[in-house]
C-alpha cells in the first residue's frame, strides 16, 4: 500500500531558513513605521499641543477656512470672531494653523 501513499515525514526545525523568510516582511514594517506611522503621530501631537495652547487673541484658520480671532477658550470650544459683530463658535480640534499676528489687518 506504500505506493498509493506516500509517507509523510516530519521536516526539520526551522532554523536559520525560518528567520531569512521572516526577514522581508520585518523589513516592510520598519519601512511603513520610518514612512507613515511615525510622521503622522508627530503631527497629531503637534496639532494636539497647539490646540492646547490656544489663547484669547490668537489669530487662527479654522479646517473650513474661515480666518478670525479667538475671543473665548473654553474646554471643548472656541468662540472666533470673523468679522465686527460676527462671532462663531468652533470645536477645538477643528482649529487647523495658528496664524502670525497681524494676519487679518494683511487680508
Amino acid at each position: 500500500m506504500d505506493f498509493f501513499i506516500s509517507n509523510a515525514y516530519a521536516q526539520g526545525a526551522g532554523g536559520p531558513e525560518g528567520l531569512l523568510s521572516l526577514l522581508p516582511l520585518v523589513l516592510i514594517f520598519v519601512v511603513f513605521y520610518f514612512l507613515l506611522i511615525r510622521p503622522q503621530s508627530k503631527r497629531q501631537k503637534e496639532h494636539r499641543e497647539m490646540v492646547a495652547a490656544l489663547t484669547v487673541g490668537d489669530e487662527v484658520a479654522t479646517a473650513g477656512g474661515l480666518l478670525g480671532k479667538v475671543t473665548q477658550v473654553k474646554e471643548s470650544f472656541v468662540r472666533v470672531e470673523l468679522a465686527d459683530n460676527v462671532v462663531v463658535t468652533v470645536q477645538r480640534h477643528t482649529i487647523s494653523a495658528v496664524m502670525p499676528k497681524g494676519t487679518l489687518k494683511s487680508v
